[in-house]
Protein backbone atom coordinates (compact mmCIF):
# COMPACT_ATOMS: atom_id res chain seq x y z
CA UNK A 1 0.00 0.00 0.00
CA UNK A 2 2.84 2.66 0.84
CA UNK A 3 4.78 2.38 -2.80
CA UNK A 4 1.41 2.76 -4.28
CA UNK A 5 0.16 5.65 -2.53
CA UNK A 6 4.11 7.20 -2.59
CA UNK A 7 3.70 6.44 -6.45
CA UNK A 8 0.40 8.18 -6.49
CA UNK A 9 1.24 10.97 -4.65
CA UNK A 10 4.23 11.61 -6.57
CA UNK A 11 2.20 11.69 -9.95
CA UNK A 12 0.00 14.16 -8.54
CA UNK A 13 2.48 16.55 -7.62
CA UNK A 14 4.08 16.10 -10.90
CA UNK A 15 0.58 16.90 -12.60
CA UNK A 16 -0.01 19.49 -9.96
CA UNK A 17 3.07 21.17 -11.32
CA UNK A 18 2.82 20.76 -14.63
CA UNK A 19 -0.88 21.56 -15.08
CA UNK A 20 -0.50 24.63 -12.77
CA UNK A 21 2.61 26.01 -13.36
CA UNK A 22 1.01 29.37 -14.41
CA UNK A 23 -1.66 29.48 -11.90
CA UNK A 24 0.82 29.46 -9.29
CA UNK A 25 2.84 32.34 -10.81
CA UNK A 26 -0.38 34.32 -11.14
CA UNK A 27 -1.60 33.48 -7.59
CA UNK A 28 1.84 34.52 -6.06
CA UNK A 29 2.23 37.98 -8.59
CA UNK A 30 -1.21 38.60 -7.04
CA UNK A 31 -0.22 38.19 -3.24
CA UNK A 32 3.08 40.00 -3.76
CA UNK A 33 0.66 43.09 -4.41
CA UNK A 34 -0.09 42.94 -1.21
CA UNK A 35 3.11 42.09 0.38
CA UNK A 36 4.98 44.84 -1.85
CA UNK A 37 1.95 47.54 -0.91
CA UNK A 38 0.64 48.45 2.48
CA UNK A 39 -1.52 44.85 2.67
CA UNK A 40 -1.45 41.43 4.32
CA UNK A 41 -2.10 38.33 2.93
CA UNK A 42 -4.77 36.68 4.96
CA UNK A 43 -4.90 32.69 4.77
CA UNK A 44 -8.20 30.77 5.14
CA UNK A 45 -8.22 27.15 5.41
CA UNK A 46 -11.53 25.32 6.08
CA UNK A 47 -11.50 21.71 8.03
CA UNK A 48 -8.14 20.17 7.65
CA UNK A 49 -6.01 22.64 5.38
CA UNK A 50 -6.54 24.89 8.21
CA UNK A 51 -2.79 23.19 8.71
CA UNK A 52 -1.82 25.09 5.85
CA UNK A 53 -2.12 28.10 7.75
CA UNK A 54 -0.12 26.96 10.41
CA UNK A 55 2.66 26.64 8.01
CA UNK A 56 2.52 29.70 6.50
CA UNK A 57 2.46 31.43 9.87
CA UNK A 58 4.27 29.44 12.08
CA UNK A 59 6.22 27.15 9.94
CA UNK A 60 10.04 27.28 9.47
CA UNK A 61 9.61 29.56 6.62
CA UNK A 62 6.72 31.99 6.83
CA UNK A 63 4.65 33.59 4.64
CA UNK A 64 6.37 37.53 4.21
CA UNK A 65 3.05 39.96 5.15
CA UNK A 66 0.97 36.82 6.17
CA UNK A 67 -2.25 36.49 8.56
CA UNK A 68 -4.70 34.06 9.67
CA UNK A 69 -8.15 35.30 7.78
CA UNK A 70 -10.50 35.29 11.31
CA UNK A 71 -12.47 38.34 10.82
CA UNK A 72 -13.48 39.37 7.39
CA UNK A 73 -13.70 42.67 8.06
CA UNK A 74 -10.78 42.92 9.07
CA UNK A 75 -9.46 42.87 4.95
CA UNK A 76 -8.98 45.97 3.16
CA UNK A 77 -8.46 46.42 -0.32
CA UNK A 78 -4.80 46.41 -0.02
CA UNK A 79 -4.77 42.90 1.52
CA UNK A 80 -4.86 39.83 -0.59
CA UNK A 81 -6.62 36.27 0.62
CA UNK A 82 -5.36 32.68 -0.29
CA UNK A 83 -7.88 30.15 0.59
CA UNK A 84 -7.54 26.99 0.91
CA UNK A 85 -10.48 24.15 0.47
CA UNK A 86 -10.68 20.58 -0.13
CA UNK A 87 -13.25 20.93 -3.06
CA UNK A 88 -14.19 23.80 -4.97
CA UNK A 89 -18.18 23.53 -4.25
CA UNK A 90 -17.12 23.83 -0.13
CA UNK A 91 -20.41 25.77 1.15
CA UNK A 92 -17.97 27.64 4.07
CA UNK A 93 -15.39 28.38 1.14
CA UNK A 94 -17.70 29.62 -1.22
CA UNK A 95 -19.69 31.63 0.67
CA UNK A 96 -16.32 33.64 2.36
CA UNK A 97 -14.86 33.59 -1.35
CA UNK A 98 -18.34 35.61 -2.25
CA UNK A 99 -18.08 37.75 0.26
CA UNK A 100 -14.37 38.31 -0.55
CA UNK A 101 -15.95 39.41 -4.32
CA UNK A 102 -18.26 41.66 -2.95
CA UNK A 103 -15.49 43.78 -1.30
CA UNK A 104 -13.57 43.72 -4.29
CA UNK A 105 -10.91 41.89 -2.10
CA UNK A 106 -8.70 39.99 -5.33
CA UNK A 107 -8.59 36.46 -4.20
CA UNK A 108 -6.45 33.03 -5.34
CA UNK A 109 -7.79 30.09 -3.83
CA UNK A 110 -6.73 26.50 -3.86
CA UNK A 111 -8.83 23.17 -3.96
CA UNK A 112 -9.83 20.40 -6.46
CA UNK A 113 -13.12 20.90 -8.62
CA UNK A 114 -14.82 18.27 -8.04
CA UNK A 115 -18.15 19.39 -9.56
CA UNK A 116 -19.02 21.24 -12.88
CA UNK A 117 -21.26 23.52 -11.40
CA UNK A 118 -19.72 26.84 -10.12
CA UNK A 119 -17.61 26.81 -6.96
CA UNK A 120 -14.43 28.76 -5.84
CA UNK A 121 -12.88 28.60 -9.51
CA UNK A 122 -15.91 31.16 -10.66
CA UNK A 123 -15.82 33.72 -7.92
CA UNK A 124 -12.03 33.95 -6.89
CA UNK A 125 -9.28 35.84 -9.39
CA UNK A 126 -6.88 33.05 -9.82
CA UNK A 127 -7.89 29.07 -9.05
CA UNK A 128 -5.20 26.33 -8.86
CA UNK A 129 -6.96 23.13 -8.82
CA UNK A 130 -5.32 20.14 -7.02
CA UNK A 131 -7.54 17.33 -9.13
CA UNK A 132 -7.87 15.15 -6.06
CA UNK A 133 -11.52 14.36 -6.58
CA UNK A 134 -11.09 10.42 -4.16
CA UNK A 135 -8.68 8.89 -2.34
CA UNK A 136 -5.74 7.24 -3.57
CA UNK A 137 -5.47 3.74 -2.74
CA UNK A 138 -7.45 0.72 -3.74
CA UNK A 139 -8.45 -1.57 -0.90
CA UNK A 140 -9.09 -5.21 -1.14
CA UNK A 141 -12.74 -4.53 -0.81
CA UNK A 142 -12.88 -2.01 -3.72
CA UNK A 143 -12.72 0.72 -1.01
CA UNK A 144 -10.41 3.29 -1.59
CA UNK A 145 -8.18 4.99 1.14
CA UNK A 146 -5.44 7.81 1.38
CA UNK A 147 -7.00 11.00 0.62
CA UNK A 148 -3.56 14.00 0.90
CA UNK A 149 -5.85 17.03 0.38
CA UNK A 150 -3.28 18.74 3.00
CA UNK A 151 0.10 17.31 1.24
CA UNK A 152 -0.80 18.56 -2.05
CA UNK A 153 -2.06 22.48 -0.60
CA UNK A 154 0.78 22.65 1.52
CA UNK A 155 3.04 21.81 -1.51
CA UNK A 156 1.04 24.52 -3.20
CA UNK A 157 1.32 26.50 -0.56
CA UNK A 158 5.18 26.22 -0.58
CA UNK A 159 4.87 26.55 -4.48
CA UNK A 160 3.02 30.05 -3.98
CA UNK A 161 5.68 30.85 -1.09
CA UNK A 162 9.12 30.05 -3.00
CA UNK A 163 7.50 32.28 -6.03
CA UNK A 164 6.20 35.26 -3.94
CA UNK A 165 10.06 34.90 -2.63
CA UNK A 166 11.53 35.41 -5.69
CA UNK A 167 9.15 38.50 -6.68
CA UNK A 168 10.03 40.42 -3.77
CA UNK A 169 13.74 39.42 -4.01
CA UNK A 170 13.32 41.78 -7.52
CA UNK A 171 11.80 44.36 -5.49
Amino acid sequence: MLKIFTTQLSGFLNRLYENAEFEMEDGARLLAQAAIGEGSIFIYGAHELEGVVAEALSGAEPMPSAKKLTNIHEVTSADRVLLFSRFSHDEDAVELAKQLEEKGIPTVAVSAIAQEEEGLQSVVDVHINTNLKKPLVPTEDGERIGFPSLMLSVYVYHCLSLTLHEILSEY
